[in-house]
C-alpha cells in the first residue's frame, strides 16, 4: 500500500513539473509567433518576463533609449511585414516609446510593443511610477489591452500580431503586469499563427479602370508608400513594360521599381511646383498605386479635368485634394496583374509629350554631381554615396534639410533601399533603423544618414552598434543647425534667431564609443572613406561639412517657375 503523504507528494511534484509562469508562456507565444528579435529596456516590472527570454530562441537587444528600440522593431517590422516587438517598463519607459510608436503606426509599419506594470492585484507602492499606458496608448495604436490574468496571453498575442500585420499594418499594444507575468498555469497551448490572405478587386472595378486608362492620352502611373514590397515588384515591372506607360514615385514609394528603368520621370518629393509636376500637370489620367493619405500628396487634385484611378488595398480617404473618379480597391498585386492582361502591349508607348520635361529633370538632379566645392553641396554627396553604395545597400535616413535632397536625386533599384520616414517625419529615427537594418542583414551594405541635431538625438545607440559587432557607416551632415527649421525659417522671411548650436568632436565622440571616427576635408574625401570603411568592417562615424547655401535657390527660386 502506498503511502498516503508520498502520494500526495507525488501528485503535488507532477502539477508543478506540468505548471508554467505566465512569462514563460508569454515568450512560447512570441516564439510561435516567429519573432526573432525583442528590442528594449526591462525593468523590475519585466524581470519575469526577461528571465524567461533566457532559453528562448528570441534574440534580446538591449538599447540605450527606448525611443531606439521602437524605431528598431518598426524598421523590422517595415522590411519584412513581420511585426517588429520593443520592450520597456512602467512609468517612464512606456512613455519614452511614444514617439516611435507613432512613427510605426503613421508609417504603417507592423508593430507590437510590451510593457509592464506594477502588481495589479495587490501593490505597496500606491501611485509610485503609475500611469494609464493603456490608455495612454490608445490614440496612437490600432488595439491597447491589458492582460488581466496567464489565461488570456495566448489569445491577446495572437491578436495582436494578428491585428498590427493585417489591412494598413501598425502599431499594437500589451500590457503584463508585474504579478500576472510570475501567475503559474497548467494549459500551455497557444494558437497557430494564420496566414491574412486579401481579397480581390472587383470585376467590375477592374473593368472601370481598363476603361479610364484606354481613353487616356497621356496616363502617368504613380508608386506610393502603400506599394513599397517586394511581391508588387515583378508585376508593376510588367505593367509598365507591357503598355509602356511611364511612371513617377513618392518619397516613401522609391525602390519599388529602378530608379534606371527608361519608363521612370522622378520623385515628387514636394506636392507641387517642382520638375516633375511640369510631368504630372500634363497628364490626363494617374494611376495612384498604394496611395497613402499620411505622405505629403505628391499631387493636389484640382477640379475634374484629371482623372485619377485608386488602386490599393483599401478605399480612398477622401480629401479637397484627393478624390480619385476610379477605386480599384483589393489586393494590390492581383489588381495590377488583371490590369496588365486587359490592356493591349505598348499601349502608352508615345512619350513624345513628356520627353522635354524628363530631360530637364536629369539635367537638373545631375547638374551638381560632381560640384568639387567645400564645405560639401548636398547635391554632390548624394551622387557620391550612390557611386558607393551596392544596389542592394540600405540607406536610412534620418529627418531633416538632406531628405529632401535624396527624395530626390537618389536613385534607388530595390524596394526598402532608402529608408525615410514621410508620414511621422521624425528625428533620432535614422541611426537605429540603420542598427536593425545592419543587424537583419549583416552582408548587405548599411549606411545611416543623419543631420547633426537628429544624431545627436539618439547618438548613444553607437555603443549598441559596437556592443553587436554590427557594420554600419553613419554620414553627419554638420551644419551647427537645426537646418531645415532655419531654411523654413528663411523661406518665411523671418530673421535668422535661434536655431544655431555647438557640435561635440564627433570623431572624439564616435571613437569614445569604440567606433572609427572619421572626418572629410574636402569633396574628394567622401568616397575613398565610405570604400576604406565598408572594406575594414565595423561601426564608422563621418562628420561631414556640408554646405546648405543652395536650398533657397534649387529648391524654391529656380522652381517658381512652376508656380500655379
Amino acid at each position: 500500500m502506498v503511502n498516503p503523504s508520498l502520494w500526495m507528494s507525488y501528485a503535488l511534484y507532477a502539477r508543478l513539473e506540468k505548471a508554467m509562469k505566465a512569462s514563460d508562456l508569454f515568450v512560447k507565444a512570441l516564439e510561435n509567433e516567429g519573432v526573432e528579435y525583442i528590442f528594449g529596456i526591462p525593468g523590475e516590472e519585466n524581470l519575469d518576463l526577461l528571465d524567461s527570454l533566457r532559453g528562448s530562441s528570441i534574440k534580446f537587444i538591449l538599447t540605450r533609449h527606448e525611443q531606439a528600440a521602437a524605431f528598431m522593431a518598426a524598421t523590422y517590422g517595415r522590411l519584412t511585414g513581420r511585426a517588429g516587438v520593443c520592450l520597456a517598463t512602467l512609468g517612464p519607459g512606456a512613455t519614452n516609446l511614444v514617439t516611435a510608436i507613432a512613427y510605426a503606426q503613421l508609417g504603417a509599419m507592423p508593430l507590437v510593443v510590451i510593457t509592464g506594470q506594477k502588481p495589479i492585484k495587490d501593490s505597496l507602492q500606491g501611485k509610485f511610477q503609475i500611469l494609464d499606458i493603456v490608455r495612454m496608448m490608445e490614440p496612437l495604436v490600432k488595439d491597447s489591452d491589458q492582460i488581466v490574468y496567464g489565461g488570456q496571453i495566448p489569445s491577446l498575442v495572437r491578436g495582436a500580431f494578428r491585428i498590427a500585420e493585417e489591412e494598413r499594418p501598425g502599431a499594437v499594444h500589451l500590457e503584463l503586469p508585474e504579478d500576472i507575468a510570475r501567475e503559474e498555469l497548467e494549459d500551455d497551448r497557444v494558437f497557430p499563427r494564420q496566414t491574412i490572405h486579401r481579397v480581390f478587386a472587383s470585376d467590375r472595378a477592374i473593368e472601370k479602370a481598363v476603361e479610364a486608362i484606354k481613353i487616356a492620352k497621356r496616363p502617368l502611373l504613380l508608386v506610393g508608400a502603400g506599394a513599397n514590397r517586394k511581391r508588387i515588384r515583378q508585376p508593376l515591372s510588367d505593367f509598365i513594360n507591357k503598355t509602356g506607360i511611364l511612371f513617377f514615385n513618392t518619397q516613401m514609394g522609391k525602390g519599388v521599381l529602378s530608379g534606371d528603368n527608361s519608363h521612370f520621370i522622378g520623385t515628387a518629393a514636394f506636392s507641387s511646383k517642382d520638375y516633375v509636376h511640369e510631368a504630372i500637370k500634363k497628364a490626363d489620367l494617374i494611376i495612384n498605386v498604394g496611395h497613402d493619405i499620411v505622405e505629403k500628396p505628391p499631387f493636389i487634385m484640382k477640379g475634374s479635368e484629371q482623372k485619377v484611378i485608386h488602386v490599393n488595398f483599401h478605399s480612398a480617404q477622401i480629401k479637397g485634394i484627393y478624390f480619385p473618379q476610379v477605386e480599384v480597391v483589393g489586393n494590390i498585386s492581383n489588381s495590377i496583374e488583371r490590369l496588365t492582361q486587359a490592356l493591349s502591349d505598348c499601349y502608352a508607348c508615345d512619350h513624345g509629350w513628356v520627353s522635354p520635361i524628363r530631360e530637364r529633370i536629369r539635367k537638373a538632379i545631375h547638374a551638381l554631381d560632381n560640384d568639387d566645392s567645400f564645405p560639401m553641396l548636398p547635391q554632390r554627396v548624394v551622387a557620391d554615396v550612390r557611386k558607393v553604395v551596392d544596389d542592394d545597400g540600405i540607406v536610412s535616413l534620418d529627418n531633416g534639410m538632406f531628405k529632401l535632397w535624396f527624395a530626390r536625386h537618389y536613385h534607388t533599384h530595390q524596394p526598402n533601399t532608402l529608408l525615410l520616414d514621410n508620414a511621422l517625419a521624425t528625428m533620432g529615427a535614422g541611426l537605429p533603423s540603420a542598427i536593425a537594418c545592419a543587424l537583419m542583414y549583416p552582408d548587405r551594405q548599411v549606411v545611416a544618414v543623419c543631420g547633426d541635431g537628429g544624431f545627436m538625438m539618439n547618438s548613444q545607440e553607437l555603443e549598441t552598434a559596437v556592443r553587436l559587432k554590427l557594420n554600419l557607416i553613419t554620414i553627419i551632415f554638420n551644419d551647427s543647425a537645426y537646418g531645415m527649421i532655419k531654411w523654413k525659417q528663411i523661406g518665411q522671411g523671418l530673421v535668422d534667431f535661434g536655431l544655431d548650436f555647438n557640435n561635440p568632436d564627433f570623431v572624439l565622440y564616435a571613437q569614445s564609443y569604440g567606433a572609427v571616427g572619421h572626418r572629410i576635408a574636402s569633396s574628394e574625401d567622401l568616397v575613398p572613406t565610405m570604400k576604406k570603411a565598408f572594406d575594414d568592417g565595423g561601426v564608422h562615424v563621418i562628420d561631414l561639412p556640408i554646405d546648405y547655401s543652395q536650398n533657397t535657390k534649387t529648391l524654391l527660386d529656380d522652381l517658381k517657375q512652376f508656380d500655379g
